[in-house]
């Protein structure tokens, strides 16, 4: 999996955002629950979860959307949630655009401009000035007589990008800004999209509930759930070290097995090996990605495995079979097929970076 590494850097970048103790209940349902977290300036981060997790309500407090029923919200200093929603300065993009359709695409970047204040408000020319820049920045040059309804998905989604960043924001709110594109044409906007924050400058909160996009463009992640900040780090720390057996899930493809920790050393039925760092002793659930195990014949260490079908596609190879008697789906890449491997035949496997969890 492709994901985005920390930028090294000699000189600590300051803290931009400052989220303390945020609560809100809907009713009797708690969405968010103490969530406490910081986002540095200019920093894009993640957050990361299921539906019913909290990370679109925590948005809708920062856009000021919602009001906290308890907790902080300091940007730069300053106490966030006392400011008017207009002083904020915050843009935010919607999943489905929200963009006015008898305006042209000129209008509709200006938008945020032309309501202003009439003191506050830039001239005409400045304001031209300003949506011809912001018209390159989306490379939408030359499309700025055009309606909503004479563009492509992609490209709607670019203009309120450009909308959202005309009021020249302290931080930019995405909230699944790609839920409504194709996977083909998500993943080109993905790119664009980084790069576009890292010439915008600006601190950025993007919501998502898709893994790949998140460890690709954040340079942190949050994950959330029921509510509560479950992990808050780098796509690599959360990926190679996830905190809880749900992160591990929720990031990728998983398998798990049970399995007793002793002294420092792993078993899992038949098998034993050396238990990971730092591994609780006792019970314990045993995590691995279905693409990190090795295979060795029958009469080797490892596994009892029955493998059941073969499924190929190009060089990935899917392995349905069963792991000491659990239903199990492995992955191997290849072109060929690992030794000893097809319908019906027994082979041993053994997982080469097992995670381990206390049991429940």
């Amino acid at each position: 999996m492709n994901f985005r590494q920390a930028d090294d850097t000699s000189a600590p970048t300051p803290t931009a955002l400052e989220i303390k103790g945020i609560s809100k209940a809907f009713g009797r349902f708690p969405a968010l629950k103490q969530v406490s977290l910081q986002a540095k300036d200019k920093e894009f981060l993640a957050l990361l979860g299921p539906s019913g997790s909290g990370k679109t309500t925590l948005l809708r407090v920062l856009a000021g959307l919602e009001t906290p029923d308890a907790g902080e919200v300091r940007f730069a200093g300053e106490d966030f949630l006392a400011l008017p929603v207009r002083r904020r300065k915050v843009g935010m993009v919607f999943q489905h655009y929200a963009l006015f359709r008898p305006m042209t695409v000129a209008q509709n970047i200006a938008f945020g401009l032309t309501v202003r204040k009439r003191a506050e408000k830039p001239g005409k020319a400045e304001i031209a000035d300003r949506v011809a820049h912001l018209l390159q920045l989306v490379q939408l040059e030359g499309l700025d007589k055009r309606y909503p309804s004479q563009l492509s998905g992609g490209q709607r989604q670019r203009v309120a990008l450009a909308r959202a960043l005309a009021i020249e924001p302290r931080m930019l709110l995405l909230d699944e800004p790609f839920g409504a594109l194709d996977a083909q044409v998500r993943r080109e906007l993905r790119r664009w999209l980084r790069e576009l924050h890292d010439r915008a400058g600006v601190t950025t909160v993007f919501v998502t509930h898709d893994q790949e996009e998140a460890l690709d463009l954040a340079d942190r992640v949050a994950i959330l759930k029921d509510g509560e900040l479950i992990q808050l780090g780098t796509p690599n720390e959360v990926y190679e070290h996830p905190a809880t057996p749900f992160v591990f899930d929720f990031l990728g493809q998983a398998c798990r097995l049970p399995g007793i920790v002793d002294g420092g050393r792993l078993r899992i039925a038949g098998w034993e090996g050396e238990a990971p760092a730092g591994a609780p002793q006792g019970p314990v659930e045993v995590f691995f990605r279905p693409d990190e195990v090795a295979f060795a014949p029958p009469g080797g260490t490892g596994l009892a495995t029955q493998v059941r079908g073969v499924a190929q596609r190009g060089p990935d190879v899917r392995i349905d079979c069963h792991v000491e008697g659990a239903p199990m789906e492995l992955q191997a890449h290849g072109p060929s097929l690992p030794p000893g491997v097809g319908p019906g035949l027994s082979v041993r496997i053994t997982p080469l970076r097992p995670q381990v969890y206390a049991a429940a």
